[in-house]
């Protein structure tokens, strides 16, 4: 049997649909104050996967359980682990391990809203937020800890955190924290449990890592298994738009998401390039968007999550940061602007909409490096795509103009503009009219772009090219500053200092200089293969795409414009032509509105 496909005794069938079952809430084996908080949320009915796993759960059995995404899993395990906790005794009872802050954070609200009317305090330990305050509440003591495996080692380090008490954990999205290389960093946390710990394993999958936590951990555990996003989700239609060389993938999805028009969407991008690239160019187009990206503070990132599962964002830019366990209702498309470089990856980005037995639609723009893995997610995993053709220009621009006719309209209120009609008109007869006229609208969408700023609106967007401005103007100070220690360094260094080594001095600190040098080329050049393969995912030259953000930049100043664009031209000039070509086209399509 392979490593993926473990043994299947014992397994429990699905029952009823993957969203309903027959069993109530009020019928599991839990007590009143648990129950109040769960009905408080508005759980009347469990899923099957909840109706297959509080009860053994609750019993104290380990559990293996794979379901799909959307059928109501974090409660699954959150009911039993707040069930089986004592009241009030202030030590950690149970851990809760997820792969990303988001999903902690959001396994945390959850957990603590089944535990609203229980003596019990929830501690979240993830990374991108001052660890202070999370120091204070374990001083205080908690029950339940949830977060992500370095911060949760973190605290154990510093001796903020013993473990030894808990009695009960849970991975969630195994398969994924495996996969990020906390293999390690999860086997402590499990080690530094009791050795009576009941051990709860949500996974998609089983590779082969995760089966070894299962063989290692596990104690006779109840496997079971529903309908998995390996499974083909019906509920969700799957479209394909073919793009060509002719056009840029950027303005290839500007004329989807004008043809579409999606209600609400998440865009997934395989790198951090692409998400910046992305968002910022859609955010100059004028539509609602924000972006979820490494590169901003996670109280940033936070705060982007909440209004997109509030329902305030339209278009959330994301790379597969948010793919995973994250659960924003209502979400009508989710748009691939690359396929994923694995099929799981996909399975779980589309696994984003279409849930709890909603309809759903996801796109993907396929060119020719995506044609292999369409032909595996048809063969493999069964998968019929729609195939559409993207609009003509003349079409595209026809909806546009519709979007943005309404845009204006609501953003107009009681602006009095009847004045300018009559210069409007004259516009129209002069040959410079519509350069005139289009530049008149792009300062309409960046005015009305600062008033929602101005109202307390979210600049995800802006923040990341602000913090990228910042890190090219931080390596202009440091190399200025190499440059000016580099002469007088060296000058002092070849005086006194040389003379008072002498003779002997000089040749035994030549041959140990010569050593070191040889040493440290050495090291850089594994730390260099070390981080090979991450380097070359954002290969993209950061100057190339800090000077495309710039373009438009309104904060920052026209020589400040001149000096980005001169240092990207002579990097620039170094590329094969046809990289340098996609840099131009791209750089003429951010500021061509």
């Amino acid at each position: 049997m392979s490593d993926d496909q473990p043994s299947t005794d014992g397994e429990h069938p699905p029952e009823g649909s993957d969203y309903v079952s027959d069993r109530a809430f009020a019928d599991f084996p839990i007590r009143a104050e648990t129950l109040k908080g769960i009905l408080e949320l508005g759980y009347d009915t469990a899923t099957p996967v909840q109706a297959a796993t509080i009860e053994p759960a609750v019993a104290g059995r380990d559990l293996l359980v794979r379901a799909k995404t959307g059928t109501g899993k974090t409660a699954a395990f959150c009911v039993p682990i707040v069930e089986r906790c004592e009241d009030g005794t202030r030590v950690p009872q149970a851990v809760i391990l997820a792969p990303t802050r988001e999903l902690a954070q959001q396994i945390a609200e959850e957990c603590d809203a089944i535990a609203k009317y229980r003596d019990l305090t929830l501690a979240v330990l993830v990374g991108g937020l001052a660890i202070g305050p999370q120091e204070k509440i374990l001083d205080d003591g908690a029950e339940i800890i949830v977060g992500t495996p370095g911060r949760i080692l973190d605290h154990m380090r510093r001796k903020n955190l013993d473990l030894s008490s808990a009695n009960m954990l849970c991975l969630d999205e195994a398969d994924e924290m495996l996969s990020m290389g906390f293999f390690q960093d999860v086997t402590k946390i499990i080690d530094a449990t009791g050795d009576d710990r009941q051990v709860l394993l949500y996974s998609a999958t089983i590779s082969s890592d995760t089966q070894r936590i299962v063989d290692k951990y596990l104690k006779d555990p109840e496997n079971i298994r529903l309908s998995t996003d390996g499974d083909n989700v019906d509920s969700i239609t799957h479209i394909v738009y073919e793009t060509g060389p002719d056009m840029h993938r950027v303005r290839a999805l500007l004329y989807l998401l004008d043809l579409e028009d999606p209600t609400s969407a998440i865009i997934f991008c395989n790198t951090r390039e692409d998400t910046a690239t992305v968002a910022s160019f859609l955010d100059r187009q004028g539509l609602d968007v924000q972006l979820l990206s490494g590169e901003l503070s996670q109280a940033r990132r936070s705060q982007v999550m909440a209004k997109v599962k509030a329902g305030d964002v339209r278009f959330l830019v994301s790379t597969d940061v948010a793919s995973r366990g994250i659960d924003i209702s209502d979400l009508s498309h989710v748009i691939n602007y690359s396929l994923p470089f694995e099929a799981p990856v996909y399975l779980h980005r589309t696994g984003r909409t279409g849930r709890i037995g909603k309809e759903g639609t996801a796109i993907s723009l396929v060119g020719g490096p995506d044609l292999s893995m369409r032909r595996t997610l048809e063969t493999t995993h069964n998968i019929k795509f729609v195939e559409r053709k993207l609009p003509e220009e003349e079409e595209a621009v026809r909806y546009r103009v519709d979007r943005q006719s309404k845009q204006i309209r609501a953003a107009m209120g009681k602006l009095v503009f009847e004045s300018y009609l009559p210069t409007v008109r004259a516009l129209k007869e002069r040959p410079d009219g519509d350069a005139i006229l289009a530049a008149a609208l792009r300062a309409f969408f960046q005015w009305d772009r600062q008033r929602k700023i101005d109202m307390g609106k979210l600049d995800s967007v802006g923040e990341l090219i602000q913090q990228r401005n910042d890190k090219l103007d931080k390596r202009d100070r440091n190399r200025r500053g190499d440059r000016d220690r580099g002469g007088r360094g060296d000058r002092d260094r070849g005086g006194r200092g040389d003379r008072d080594r002498g003779g002997r001095g000089d040749r035994d600190g030549g041959r140990k200089s010569d050593d070191r040098k040889r040493d440290d080329k050495k090291g850089d050049r594994k730390r260099d293969d070390k981080k090979g393969d991450r380097k070359r995912e954002e290969s993209t030259d950061i100057g190339e795409l800090d000077a495309l953000l710039l373009a438009d930049a309104p904060a920052a100043g026209e020589a400040k414009k001149k000096k980005r664009r001169k240092r990207t031209k002579s990097k620039a000039d170094s590329v094969a032509p046809e990289s340098k070509k996609a840099v131009d086209d791209l750089d003429a399509l951010l500021i061509a509105d």
